[in-house]
């Protein structure tokens, strides 16, 4: 019976350490990408805004994502 509860407690701490490491990085990640769209936008694009490359990557990738 102790041994039961021990695992199910292990678990549910599990899960949560999942949950948040999930919700941490995944700003991270995102971060990442949006600066390598706008690395390939600035290499490919004579007229460069640096807001506005922005913009546009992140609601590229925000649909996409979707």
């Amino acid at each position: 019976m102790k041994n039961k509860i021990l695992t199910v407690i292990s678990v549910i701490v599990v899960i949560i350490i999942l949950f948040l490491v999930r919700n941490i990085y995944s700003d991270y990640n995102l971060k990442k990408i949006v600066g390598a769209c706008i690395i390939a936008q600035k290499q490919t694009s004579n007229s460069f805004n640096i807001e506005e490359a922005k913009q546009f990557c992140e609601d590229k990738i925000r649909k996409n994502k979707k």
